[in-house]
């Protein structure tokens, strides 16, 4: 094998890592918003994805069945009532039953188990226990080849650049919004911000809801790359608290370096090793990182 080749097969695992870092980052801004922000471990994380995704699907079939000159044209539409449907998930969940577990973490942590299990049941009634895919338009397939033998896959460079959008929107809604303003004043202390006048139930109502929003995103950016279960979403839970709690679990850009750092380590890893031992290789590497430094790579500062 010659050294271009071995360039070439490099940087398409590299851009192969990309990929899998916009997804586990959208799943990780979600997170990090509801459990960094709020403190609430929200279980069923994953399943606010598998309704992204799932509604990706559902428009891709209605537009197929009613209306298939627009096939070309949903996609940016469909992504936009995956948050809007995740979303509105997330507020029932959150007025239901989240409201009444705040400042009790173990609680949240069950009864969001419980909550995933019977999103699971309910997506293998409604919709099948099979896995599923829409048809996606055509300007989504394909590569393009910057250079001989090198082939970047379109889908992967939507994904990437739709996580640059949503990243962007939520750092600039969190720090250059009134809506971030209050979730900062409303994490920062509690009681001081009901005494200014700052609603911290609805402030809590609409942090968990767009976390699950931007779940939602990610689901839909997931059925670019892979076919859509009822289980999908919990085999990236775990990937995503790993990057939360990795990164620092009250930073954004934490989330963002640590998202990026895992994905990149596991992708280039697999070059070398098997999937399995890439995955164990990366979890020694942020086991080891965490021993040492376990607020995170990027710690909240706190005044004393």
């Amino acid at each position: 094998m010659s050294f271009d080749e071995i360039y070439n097969i490099a940087l398409m695992q590299g851009f192969a890592g990309l990929s899998l870092f916009a997804v586990l980052l959208l799943m990780g801004l979600g997170l990090a918003i509801i459990f960094g922000q709020m403190g609430v471990i929200n279980m069923a994380h994953g399943e606010f994805m598998t309704i992204g995704a799932y509604t990706i699907f559902l428009l891709s079939s209605l537009t197929e069945s009613y209306a298939p000159g627009l096939i070309q044209a949903y996609f940016p539409f469909a992504i936009v009532c995956a948050f809007l449907v995740a979303f509105a998930f997330g507020w029932l969940a959150e007025w239901a039953l989240i409201r009444h577990l705040y400042k009790r973490p173990l609680d949240t942590l069950l009864a969001t188990w419980g909550l995933s299990l019977g999103m699971q049941q309910a997506f293998r009634t409604i919709i099948g226990p099979k896995e599923v895919s829409p048809t996606l338009p055509d300007w989504l397939m394909g590569s393009w080849s910057p250079a001989e033998g090198l082939d970047i896959p379109i889908n992967g460079m939507f994904v990437l650049g739709l996580t640059i959008v949503v990243t962007g929107g939520v750092l600039l809604a969190l720090y250059k919004s009134r809506w971030g303003l209050r979730v900062r004043a409303t994490v920062a202390n509690r009681s001081m911000a009901n005494a200014i006048g700052i609603n911290t139930t609805r402030t809590d109502r609409v942090t968990f809801a767009i976390g699950c929003g931007i779940a939602g995103v990610a689901g839909a950016a997931f059925t670019t790359i892979g076919s859509t279960g009822p289980t999908s979403g919990s085999l990236y839970i775990v990937d995503a608290f790993l990057v939360v709690t990795f990164g620092g679990a009250a930073s954004l850009w934490g989330t963002v370096v640590s998202a990026f750092g895992i994905a990149q380590t596991q992708s280039i890893s697999e070059f070398f090793l098997s999937g399995s031992m890439a995955k164990v290789l990366t979890l020694l590497l942020i086991v080891t990182i965490l021993m040492l430094r376990p607020q995170g790579l990027f710690a909240s500062k706190v005044r004393r």
